[in-house]
């Protein structure tokens, strides 16, 4: 396993970010089905909302906003699966 397959949520549980969390995580499994390795779900204080690929930050929160999921699935292409279409979700 490469470490670019593996992709990290890590949200704050104090403000209840849970299933914010785990439905981009259902999201991302299911587009990349065949590209990703690991999915996991890290649990963090302080208004976090990260998403990383390997060690690379991909979308944060802070200086991001929430992500709708069509941006999140294209930065997580563009690091596991170059190339590969998202059908509708590009358009």
């Amino acid at each position: 396993m490469t470490d670019v397959e593996r992709v990290e949520i890590e949200y704050c549980t104090q403000c209840r970010w849970l299933p914010r969390a785990a439905w981009l995580a259902q999201e991302l499994l299911t587009t990349f089905e065949a590209e990703l390795t690991e999915l996991a779900l890290k649990p963090g204080k302080g208004g976090v909302f990260v998403v990383r690929v390997g060690d690379e930050v991909v979308w944060d929160r802070r200086e991001q906003g929430f992500p709708e999921p069509t941006a999140v699935k294209k930065a997580v292409r563009d690091r596991v699966a170059p190339g590969k279409s998202l059908g509708h979700s590009e358009r």
